[in-house]
């Protein structure tokens, strides 16, 4: 009883706000039209691999996997939303709620997460193509499963990827000797802490998610409040 009072306290209270959140940001992607947004993922993919912004992006520890990384995982997101419906389809068919994307998703960041592929990615032209093209996809597939998961699957998705993601950091923070032989100790321990950082802050934002959902279901489900009697 006591938690049901609690969430529904926090529907009254929050849930207008989030309410309002939600309407403006479908204005956003209504605006946005599946087409412009492959469009958008197309052009932003184009300047991504341009070689100076990639060298400027590879030049940096903390760039190459905070910056570029994320960037190529959205282009990937954006161009999945220009799939046409038969593609969607068959997509579907062997991503069923989800787990084939997302686990896919999850090996190719546990791999790129390897030192030695970042040192690879930076000699090896085949490895760089690869690594691009692994996040791509790996950003299309997140787009097309995310919803699709619900909220038991998102949970072991983030369950595993996020405490992988704070280990690596922590890892690159506390090793005494560089892990990866073209960057320097002082990037390997800034990239460090933003991954842990990002982990925490990831899971913050899925958890307040999941909160918010909560609080606005209670609210539509929630019996209406008696009426005051007066004595």
């Amino acid at each position: 009883m006591t938690t049901s009072l609690h969430v529904h306290s926090l529907a009254t209270r929050w849930t207008p706000l989030y309410a309002a959140a939600c309407t403006r940001m479908a204005r956003v992607f209504t605006l946005c039209t599946p087409r412009r947004q492959a469009l958008l993922g197309l052009a932003m993919l184009a300047v991504l691999l341009w070689p100076s912004v990639r060298h400027a992006l590879e030049a940096s520890m903390a760039r190459h996997m905070l910056a570029q990384f994320p960037l190529l995982l959205c282009s990937g997101a954006l161009l999945a939303q220009g799939l046409p419906g038969f593609a969607r389809a068959a997509v579907s068919r062997w991503n069923a709620h989800g787990i084939s994307g997302l686990v896919g998703a999850t090996l190719v960041l546990a791999v790129l997460m390897v030192p030695r592929a970042l040192d690879l990615a930076l000699v090896d032209p085949w490895v760089e193509a690869c690594k691009c093209a692994a996040l791509v996809l790996s950003g299309a597939a997140l787009r097309l499963s995310w919803r699709a998961a619900g909220l038991v699957v998102q949970a072991f998705f983030l369950g595993n990827v996020l405490p992988m993601t704070a280990v690596v950091g922590q890892l690159y923070i506390d090793s005494p000797v560089r892990v990866c032989n073209a960057y320097l100790l002082d990037d390997q321990a800034l990239l460090g802490g933003w991954l842990v950082r990002a982990a925490i802050a990831i899971a913050t934002l899925w958890l307040v998610q999941v909160v918010c959902a909560m609080a606005r279901r209670e609210a539509v489900h929630a019996p209406p409040l008696p009426p005051s009697g007066r004595g």
